[in-house]
């Protein structure tokens, strides 16, 4: 019995594979009681307990940290988690976060519960207007967030100019940068004192993975958000880093296949009687086009379009009609989606004056031609016009006759 608990030695020289192990681990043995008592006094990067990482958890953080330019990178079991603890983690009572008006829905839910609750002061911003912003600095503030482009409507930020502002205000600034990610856009380069991806989206890329990531280009910071996480009971699983990982080689060639059909489709969609606004700031018509084309290297396979009124009353009836593209929350995977989504009660700073719903557009890895086909048949679905209830009637009253 005690011979199957124990381990054995296995050589593992010469053994030098492409793909990462998966460590999977609680507890870690120690070779002796003095180093057992004296764990604590490890660095951050050793091996203490489990949920402080184990060397699979290192590669990723590692391999993050290099992508974004910075210095360390904590995981997190989420997006959202990654968010929620760099914000926990870095404010206090009394002190003040300013986030745009376009924030990730769930942000702002955080952010008015659990934050005020808290004693912090929440102010949203407009994310395009730079003196509404300095009126809003000059009121005081710990950490100033970013989304660029925002979250279902895609408004860019002029990210050097905020951290200018944010600078000389003394705070400190924050990105999620989810929907470019590291290959398109890196927030630290441009000044950001802390930047956030999403994992489970563009980066995994297989809708099979909720991770996410917090680096930060000062170590202080970084080892101080580490031992939080660590007493908050947050981390990672390892086989998630492995998934993560894979994604992570194929990152360029996706984003790049998935970028280049969306804006097809955005052009496409342009062109449609039914469709009113098309977001997205790689298209020449966009507000954001100049801010894009300035900063970012590239773009992603997500926008958002509105329909015309009279094509909306129809809305959730020929969403039914899509074939290809799915129906569903999240983005950023190998299969296309479309969410409709309402805006109602996610803009206190400004005032929203387009289309109840956006139809945010996620897309995948199928043939463009396939794509615009079911968008079309989609479309089509909204302009048709259903039989009168009482011609139906009378083929049932004819039909009875016979």
């Amino acid at each position: 019995m005690t011979r199957c608990l124990s381990n054995v030695s296995v050589r593992t020289e010469g053994y030098d594979s492409l793909t990462v192990p998966v460590h999977r681990a609680t507890t870690i043995r120690y070779p002796n009681a003095k180093e057992f008592a004296d764990r604590f006094d490890r660095g951050p990067d050793d091996y203490v307990y489990g949920l402080y990482g184990t060397p699979t958890h290192r590669y990723l953080e590692q391999k993050i940290t290099d992508l974004e330019g910075g210095v360390r990178t904590v995981l997190a079991p989420s997006g959202q988690a990654a968010i929620t603890s760099i914000m926990l983690h870095l404010l206090r009572v009394g002190e003040r976060v300013l986030l745009p008006d376009t924030v990730y829905g769930p942000v702002r839910d955080f952010a008015d519960h659990e934050l005020v609750a808290l004693g912090i002061s929440v102010a949203y911003y407009d994310p395009t207007d730079l003196r509404a912003l300095q009126d809003d600095l000059d009121k005081g503030a710990r950490l100033i967030w970013l989304e660029s482009p925002g979250s279902i409507t895609m408004e860019m930020q002029d990210f050097p100019a905020i951290v200018a502002l944010a600078r000389a205000a003394g705070a400190l600034v924050g990105c999620d940068n989810s929907w470019a990610g590291p290959l398109n856009f890196r927030p630290l380069d441009h000044g950001a004192d802390v930047v956030v991806e999403a994992l489970s989206k563009n980066i995994s890329g297989h809708s099979d993975v909720l991770m996410g990531s917090v680096t930060v280009r000062d170590d202080t910071l970084g080892v101080s958000l580490k031992a939080f996480m660590g007493r908050m009971g947050i981390n990672a699983c390892a086989d998630d880093c492995v998934m993560v990982m894979r994604g992570i080689e194929t990152l360029a060639v996706r984003l790049l296949q998935a970028s280049r059909s969306a804006i097809e489709i955005a052009n496409w969609l342009e062109q449609r009687s039914e469709v009113k606004r098309v977001l997205h700031p790689e298209l020449a018509s966009d507000p954001g086009h100049q801010i894009w084309k300035r900063d970012f290297k590239g773009s992603a396979g997500v926008f958002g379009f509105e329909l015309t009124a009279a094509a909306s009353e129809k809305l959730f009836e020929a969403l039914d009609s899509l074939e290809i593209i799915s129906i569903g929350a999240s983005w950023g995977g190998t299969k296309s989606l479309l969410a409709p989504s309402s805006l109602t009660g996610l803009r206190t700073a400004t005032v929203w004056r387009g289309s109840e719903f956006v139809l945010r557009l996620s897309v995948g890895m199928e043939a463009t031609p396939d794509l615009i086909q079911d968008l079309s048949r989609f479309l089509d679905a909204l302009r048709s016009t259903p039989e009168p209830v009482h011609a139906v009637s009378t083929c049932v009253e004819d039909a009875m006759k016979d």
